[in-house]
């Protein structure tokens, strides 16, 4: 009988040889591993094709289930959503190519952090009474992973949809989702697809839990200026959608008021 993983850990990639293996890395390092691995190319014509052929041997000496696809696609959703359709976890975890798990007890001190029912992995199963909704923080690492600092943004220690009116609290890297609640992206949004997921995510969730926990580390890089407008008028969008067109007026001005004090606070005006 093969027991079902607890976490899917998915990631997409493409052209990723430089910042795949930290990623791939730090899974095989965990102390506890009830999870999978899927990874998503998108067609790849540098070495990570190769990469990935040496770590579908890496995991399968460590009995670890390992699971990849390398085919153009129409972008990073529509590849994250293959991903979504051939997991097989309780939860699905999406962690990018050069992100990682914060440490190597991650998925050990989040199981011991659930609920004392499951304390053994068999006990682990769609049908228990585990949280729906998994998270908390995330720290931000340059490219030699030396620690740059926290996201700005902090997440709250009673999440709800409700907080994300404030601006994506919790990074999609440090959200563990239950599979059977998870939706699929929404390809309409280009680069913000992630931000109306994990509102749509929390507003079906029942019990969220915070597991005061650093979950992930996040590769800083950041999009180019054209892309960051695009993004945030996706976000504008989005949010309109959830929340309401007057309440997003109201707190992007807000947002306005906020950006000039901290220019002004740092001398930059």
């Amino acid at each position: 009988m093969v027991t079902q993983p607890l976490i899917s850990f998915i990631t997409v990639t493409y052209q990723a040889e430089a910042v795949l293996p930290p990623t791939l890395d730090r899974l095989l390092e965990q102390t506890d591993q009830s999870y999978e691995c899927l990874v998503i190319d998108g067609g790849s014509t540098d070495g990570t094709l190769a990469l990935i052929k040496e770590y579908e041997v890496k995991f399968a000496g460590c009995g670890v289930t390992f699971t990849w696809i390398s085919e153009p696609d129409k972008g990073l959703y529509h590849a994250m959503n293959k991903g979504l359709a051939m997991a097989q976890g309780v939860y699905v975890w999406f962690m990018n190519a050069g992100d990682r798990l914060a440490g190597k007890g991650t998925i050990q001190r989040i199981k011991a952090g659930l609920t004392p029912v499951a304390t053994s992995q068999a006990s682990f199963d769609s049908a228990m009474t585990l949280p729906d909704f998994i998270y908390r923080e995330t720290t931000v690492v340059d490219d030699g992973y030396n620690v740059v600092g926290a996201r700005r943004l902090k997440a709250p220690a009673h999440l709800t949809w409700k907080h994300f009116k404030w601006g994506m609290l919790v990074c999609h890297q440090a959200m563990v989702v239950k599979r059977s609640l998870a939706p699929t992206f929404d390809l309409h949004y280009r680069y913000s697809s992630d931000f109306d997921w994990a509102i749509r995510c929390l507003k079906q969730a029942t019990s969220i839990h915070n597991t005061n926990l650093v979950l992930c580390d996040f590769l800083h890089g950041g999009l180019t200026t054209n892309k960051m407008k695009s993004s945030l008028k996706e976000r504008f969008v989005i949010m309109t959608n959830h929340y309401g067109l007057l309440s997003t007026l109201t707190l992007h001005g807000w947002f306005i008021i906020r950006a000039g004090w901290f220019k002004v606070r740092h001398g930059w005006l």
